[in-house]
């Protein structure tokens, strides 16, 4: 990994900034509840398409105890249209029902806890913590691992863990959350994995990966 210095953190906290001065969670939700598992449903899937189904899904199942109660094939029937809708709406369901029976029907805000639910990990915990708690987190994603890397701030064998680790100690911890939604946009509509626009980047003289 190229040693990143100052000068290039700042660069390129500068310049994602100004080409995304607006970089936000774009899932969709009203609640703690709906955010958790929004989250969880957009794992290995866009958010547009958690988006085109949550509408209805949270419109059925407005509280934890809802959908604690409800039919595995009624919700399968409402995400068919995401990928791995089987295990995420078994994981969905299992999680009301530890929030209900664990937890006294109240989602758990800390790190621990919440990866002891079903269908939660630590990127999914991650982006929980920092989009409703505003609690400092990187949650990294195929998005800002691969413009991490490219970038010169991770190596291709880090872990999700690994390059957390390394933006952590790279950007002060005032900036976590926001510099994850900006590697995030950076990734997700400039540095994209196929065809990225490598010919107009702003980073181009320090990217270790130009694809020209």
């Amino acid at each position: 990994m190229a040693k990143i210095s100052i000068p290039d953190t700042n660069l390129i906290y500068n310049e994602i900034h100004a080409l995304f001065p607006n970089a936000r969670c774009e899932l969709l939700y009203d609640s703690d509840f709906h955010l958790l598992i929004a989250i969880m449903l957009s794992a290995q899937t866009t958010d547009i398409s958690v988006n085109r189904v949550t509408p209805k899904l949270f419109a059925k199942y407005r509280t934890i105890s809802d959908l604690s109660n409800a039919h595995i094939h009624e919700i399968e029937d409402i995400i068919k249209s995401i990928g791995l809708y089987r295990n995420k709406a078994k994981n969905m369901k299992a999680l009301a029902e530890r929030i209900t029976n664990d937890f006294n029907g109240n989602i758990p805000s800390s790190q621990k806890e919440l990866e002891s639910l079903p269908g939660v990990g630590r990127k999914t915990a991650n982006v929980y913590l920092s989009e409703w708690h505003k609690i400092p987190r990187i949650a990294v994603d195929t998005h800002v691992k691969r413009v991490s890397v490219r970038l010169g701030m991770a190596d291709e064998k880090d872990s999700p863990e690994k390059v957390e680790e390394k933006l952590m100690k790279i950007f002060q911890e005032e900036k976590w959350i926001e510099i994850h939604h900006l590697l995030i946009f950076f990734g997700r509509y400039f540095c994209k994995a196929i065809k990225p626009e490598c010919h107009q980047c702003p980073l181009l003289p320090i990217c270790t990966k130009p694809l020209l």
